[in-house]
């Protein structure tokens, strides 16, 4: 992104989004991809542990790529009936021969539709094992080192992941997250179940963040926030009248949508 001479508010941010979690017959949240799709610049695409089947996954990446859209893999635990949100014991080496294996499968995708892979997120539970977890981390970017040190990670700004990769020379991309609450410590306070959102207050909330670089906490204080991609989830409910919003407040705000990588 970008921010302009005269202030500090963006000229360009990226939008990024969770994508192709689906499975077989079976969708998550309001089955709206297809018309969140156009409204964002990158894209999280389920790789078949916690969501997504292989027609899905297909599916995605050639609509997106039509679009023009970046597309990132998005591994999760290995848990499809708890959607990648619980959290599960396993050594370092076994969590990442599962971000491989998820990474391969959609590698295999995007050959087959001519599409580059932009950038590799966690999901869920593994998201926030990775952002504490200083084994999983350390083994996590020892591998990524090893077989795309180019590849950009999505994080959240100053976990253990964060610090790890940066000081690797893994490139990282710090996110904002538009449908989640912030604690105090800057960090977002992970649920399973955020409730309704208002769609005004959550457009409000990004705007604020790329003019500001500031967000409010649970507790009603404010803290800065240190981001180059805003996350809003397609399978939080209402998330197309959340996207929707947000799309309208920064395009009247001047600030274009662009991946991070372009």
């Amino acid at each position: 992104m970008t921010r302009t001479a005269q202030s500090d508010q963006r000229s360009t941010i990226d939008i990024n989004c969770d994508m192709g979690e689906g499975f077989g017959t079976w969708t998550v949240g309001d089955g709206v991809d297809d018309q969140i799709l156009p409204m964002v610049s990158s894209v999280n695409v389920a790789a078949g542990f916690h969501a997504g089947d292989p027609l899905t996954m297909s599916r995605t990446v050639e609509q997106a790529h039509g679009l023009d859209i970046g597309i990132g893999v998005h591994p999760g635990f290995r848990d499809l009936v708890g959607f990648g949100r619980r959290h599960i014991a396993a050594a370092p080496e076994e969590l990442v021969a599962d971000v491989l294996y998820q990474l391969g499968a959609l590698r295999e995708f995007l050959r087959y539709h001519g599409a580059p892979l932009q950038h590799l997120k966690l999901h869920g539970a593994l998201y926030m094992h990775a952002a504490a977890d200083e084994p999983f981390a350390d083994a996590l970017t020892a591998a990524l080192q090893r077989i795309d040190p180019d590849l950009p990670v999505l994080v959240m700004a100053g976990s253990t992941v964060d610090v790890v990769a940066s000081a690797a020379g893994q490139p990282v991309v710090r996110e904002f997250y538009a449908d989640r609450h912030y604690g105090d410590d800057g960090r977002i306070v992970f649920t399973r179940d955020i409730g309704a959102l208002d769609a005004d207050a959550v457009a409000a909330k990004v705007l604020r963040a790329c003019q500001d670089g500031t967000v409010e906490t649970v507790t009603g204080g404010t803290v800065p926030i240190d981001f180059d991609s805003v996350c809003l989830h397609s399978d939080t409910p209402g998330a197309l009248e959340l996207m929707t919003r947000t799309r309208a407040a920064l395009d009247t705000a001047g600030i274009a949508v662009r991946s991070f990588a372009r």
